[in-house]
């Protein structure tokens, strides 16, 4: 048997981007059963120290980090380069096939996200020009493209680079910038941490979401998920796919392949979307406030009398508000997002039922029980082995029923 080809990837794992790229370089080798020996640097920091001394048969490298790109151009041995994709095809390298994220498309797909929920201003929270976030830059040019196409004006917030010492004042700036927007309006972050730091704003300046402020990030990261209060609508990009295409651009390549101009540019997936996007226009300030504090503390266990002392009104007069608006209770309302946030978790089989019960809010498994056969027409077992069968569930929580105003 022929020795196995040694492969470098420089990436940087810390990134939920650079792992779905890597999980479609694996995906590709395990489908082709292709034999490569791979070596990548455990301190990303150091992923080109010494590669010119480093003797391998190919690379797939990360070139969104210039320092990578700088490195690498001019190696005598096939190189794939990775990244986002440019308007101007000059700053793509010369002699080395990419295969690049479509940022034109991810902006375009969180921007008619924005308008199908029927609104009409429009922001972008970007991050400082640097060298290594070009890519970036590429996303908030295409946002400002398509504003201007539709003479609209799109606001635009840079912020600072994260860093913890400078936090507060970072955050304070994100604060007074949220307030300071006009409302309603649909905001895209340029990836989910931004967009994460943005909803955390939100509750801060106590400005509802998706209410006053639609928010939309990029990545569909299920860290950035598990630490919102606030379900988070995200763009999924095509990594997977580049990872793949990488890999096999790569394995043609060691087999005499000349691909040196090749230039693939990989469309976005769909989006993910969540409460933080679902801009339902209201009338009444008072259950739009009222919104903004079930859909981050129903899964605490709040009762109507807390939701009520936080609007600022009587239990009464609210509950009047909200039949009016919503044809719910309070409670119920309460109740839809403990549902909800139960059927977003049924979706990973591994978490146990009982910790799905605590953490949706649900006092207990049985009075979840309880609540999925009267609202849905199952049980909460049924409901995820329908999600696994692709048949999906009999009814959503959108159509919750009239429930028991007194029950726990």
């Amino acid at each position: 048997m022929p020795s196995p080809h040694r492969i470098a990837l420089l990436f940087n794992a810390n990134k939920v981007y650079d792992r779905h790229v890597l999980t479609g370089i694996g995906q590709y080798l395990t489908s082709t059963r292709v034999e490569w020996d791979l070596f990548m640097e455990e301190d990303f920091r150091c992923r080109t120290v010494g590669i010119h001394h480093w003797r391998g048969d190919g690379i797939i490298a990360d070139f969104d980090d210039p320092i990578v790109g700088e490195t690498l151009c001019g190696l005598p041995l096939p190189v794939v380069a990775v990244g986002g994709s440019y308007a101007d095809p000059a700053n793509y390298p010369e002699g080395i096939p990419y295969v690049a994220t479509d940022n034109a498309k991810l902006v375009r797909l969180a921007y008619d996200h924005l308008i199908d929920q029927g609104l009409q201003r429009f922001a972008f929270y970007g991050l400082p020009p640097t060298p290594g976030n070009r890519w970036a830059m590429e996303r908030e040019q295409a946002f400002l493209g398509m504003t201007r196409a539709d003479s609209l004006e799109g606001m635009v917030f840079r912020g600072s680079p994260t860093s913890a010492g400078g936090w507060g004042i970072a955050q304070e700036a994100i604060v007074d910038w949220v307030r300071s927007l006009p409302k309603p309006i649909g905001i895209i972050a340029v990836t989910d941490a931004r967009a994460r730091h943005l909803l955390q704003a939100c509750i801060v300046a106590d400005v509802p979401v998706p209410a006053e402020i639609a928010v939309v990030g990029i990545d569909n990261d299920p860290i950035a998920q598990l630490l919102s209060r606030i379900p988070l609508t995200s763009v999924i990009q095509g990594a997977e796919e580049m990872g793949h295409t990488a890999a096999r651009l790569l394995h043609q390549m060691l087999h005499g392949g000349r691909l040196a101009e090749q230039r693939i540019i990989v469309p976005p997936k769909g989006i993910n979307v969540q409460a933080s996007s679902r801009h339902e226009p209201m009338s009444n300030q008072h259950v739009m406030r009222a919104q903004h504090y079930i859909r981050q503390y129903a899964c605490l266990g709040i009762k109507t009398d807390q939701v009520a002392d936080y609007v600022g009104v009587s239990r009464t007069l609210l509950e009047e508000h909200f039949k009016r608006e919503l044809k719910l209770t309070v409670h119920q309302a309460i109740l839809r997002h403990k549902l909800q946030t139960a059927q977003r978790m049924l979706v990973d089989t591994t978490v146990p039922l009982a910790d799905v019960a605590v953490r949706s809010g649900f006092t207990s498994l049985q009075y979840m029980y309880a609540v999925f056969r009267r609202e849905l027409g199952c049980t909460p077992r049924q409901y995820a082995e329908g999600l696994q069968g692709g048949e999906g569930a009999p009814r959503d929580a959108e159509g919750l029923a009239a429930v028991d105003d007194t029950a726990p």
